[in-house]
């Protein structure tokens, strides 16, 4: 939508009336010979021609200014907002009828001064409790509080819940809806619109593998938002100093002082060099595997050969491959075998062993 014939209009109308005042004024100084329309008519004039040429310059910088700072901020913190700025209005008008009567010059000022004070705090108060405020209106106890806000992903501290911000292949990757659900990651899952349109195009794509990926990852948030005991939100911030969605990732992270949840290798190494912290999802999984030690015995299935002469392979039940020396003889066969040795490579970890009955 072009408000710029609006504001024109108002800007020309505005400071044409600035104008006439100003030539009113001047019109009834002592000692001047002019007529009172000689001032009044080239003052509004002037105000009026000054008004429709820098107007839509003048007010669209702040316009545009405040409009992309409604836009990040939360509904529910713009409702809580109007209400308390609309409650300390109101109380500083009650209160502005006693203290009009003081003597000079308080009369006249502290009327003022209750407005903006009651009108900020009625307004801070409001954002800051906005989780008791709206539990109030629909009537919950204090423990039916603590649930819901724990489902809406509110939060009382950030110091306590940091923010938690998903990349796309988080996402799609679908492990941080289990681990989400074991209540480990303490803090509000947040998913930035430019993620969320990402995932869109990726649904949307032509290849039926980009496709089904996409889709997929459509499927996890839904299925993150179903589950109770995970607490998601959405934010419509959109940081104008990047252009990929992995930059405005890192940019929103240090902004907000949030974490960003991953397994994407490329963006682990560039946003740990920006300082932001990270959640590697496959970092977490093989932090968690079972950790065996040389001389532990372990029942293994073998069930394909190795890549060295009579070697076997098998895989533990959290996937660690086991490569076993002599195992080709018992292809197929549940078999103990010994730890030998453990790697811990990038791909994961990595146990050598041999046949116990060797």
């Amino acid at each position: 939508m072009r408000y710029g014939p609006l504001l024109r209009i108002i800007g020309t109308a505005l400071y044409g009336f600035i104008g006439w005042e100003l030539g009113l004024v001047l019109s009834r100084t002592p000692g001047l010979e002019l007529e009172a329309w000689q001032l009044i008519v080239p003052f509004t004039l002037f105000g009026a021609s000054f008004g429709f040429l820098l107007a839509p310059w003048l007010v669209r910088a702040p316009a545009n200014a405040a409009q992309n700072v409604l836009r990040q901020v939360p509904f529910t913190d713009l409702i809580a907002g109007i209400v308390g700025i609309t409650v300390g209005l109101l109380i500083a008008a009650l209160l502005s009828v006693p203290v009009s009567q003081l003597p000079a010059p308080f009369g006249n000022v502290l009327p003022l001064v209750l407005v903006f004070m009651f009108g900020y705090l009625g307004a801070a108060i409001l954002v800051l409790r906005k989780r008791d405020f709206f539990s109030l209106l629909r009537g919950e106890t204090d423990e039916q509080r603590g649930v819901a806000g724990f489902r809406q992903g509110e939060t009382l501290d950030a110091s306590t819940s940091p923010t938690l911000l998903l990349d796309t292949s988080v996402i799609i990757d679908g492990r941080i809806a289990d681990v989400a659900k074991t209540g480990f990651l303490l803090g509000t899952l947040t998913v930035p619109r430019f993620v969320l349109n990402e995932l869109q195009y990726i649904a949307d794509s032509a290849d039926s593998l980009r496709r089904n990926r996409g889709r997929r990852g459509l499927e996890v948030l839904d299925r993150l938002q179903s589950t109770p005991e995970v607490a998601i939100t959405f934010i419509d911030q959109d940081p104008s100093d990047a252009q990929q969605v992995d930059d405005k990732l890192i940019s929103l992270a240090r902004k907000c002082n949030g974490l960003i949840i991953t397994n994407d290798f490329n963006l682990n190494r560039v946003a740990k060099l920006q300082g932001v912290r990270i959640l590697n999802i496959n970092e977490l999984a093989n932090a968690v595997k079972s950790v065996y030690l040389p001389g532990e015995v372990i029942p293994l299935k073998i069930i394909q050969e190795g890549k060295e002469l009579g070697q076997g392979v098998g895989y533990l039940e959290d996937g660690t491959m086991v490569v076993v020396e002599n195992g080709r003889r018992h292809l197929n066969q549940e078999i103990l075998v010994q730890v030998t040795k453990v790697l811990q490579t990038n791909a994961g970890r990595l146990i050598f062993a041999t046949p116990e009955s060797l």
